[in-house]
């Protein structure tokens, strides 16, 4: 995925950490395209991974957060643990309330977020916490190149309606 990314010219950002993240960041690392990882001083994570060529230090995770959102054209979710919950659901309320601009929200693994969103929708839906249509802010993918694509199709088709856009002068 980062590899992809990287030789599309999209920067990868990600919490600078070692498996998935050191996964991403060494992809893109191998790129002219810059890997940036965001990472958290924590007493029992390990060392930032060495595949970023800008990595960041954060004492707090809401300005780490603020990061991560302020220059997303796509988060790509991992299965993970209570920070990893923690991201997806900010990114998904901030997009929900339009608080930033729409971007593609994709879960990766198919297997690992199925109780999540059976839960959402037996759960969530029913109560009347949330709609079905927002159900539509993330997609569900198998793989990390699958959701390179969706995340590669999002940023085309932007470019696409931003050039129609800048056709359309008013006379």
């Amino acid at each position: 995925m980062g590899k992809l990314l990287g030789e599309e010219q999209i920067p990868v950002i990600t919490g600078g950490g070692p498996g998935i993240m050191e996964g991403a960041n060494r992809g893109c690392f191998a790129t002219p395209t810059p890997s940036v990882g965001l990472n958290i001083d924590l007493p029992f994570e390990q060392a930032p991974n060495p595949y970023q060529d800008i990595g960041l230090d954060f004492r707090y995770f809401f300005v780490r957060k603020y990061l991560f959102v302020k220059h997303a054209v796509g988060f790509v979710i991992f299965p993970g643990g209570f920070g990893t919950l923690d991201e997806l659901f900010e990114a998904l309320t901030l997009v929900q309330t339009r608080k930033v601009e729409a971007f593609p929200i994709v879960l990766v693994g198919v297997s690992f977020w199925s109780g999540l969103i059976e839960w959402m929708q037996q759960r969530m839906i029913a109560e009347g916490c949330i709609t079905e249509s927002e159900l539509n802010l993330f997609e569900i993918v198998d793989d990390a190149g699958e959701a390179a694509k969706v995340i590669l199709r999002h940023i085309r088709m932007s470019e696409r309606m931003g050039e129609n856009l800048d056709l359309e002068e008013p006379d």
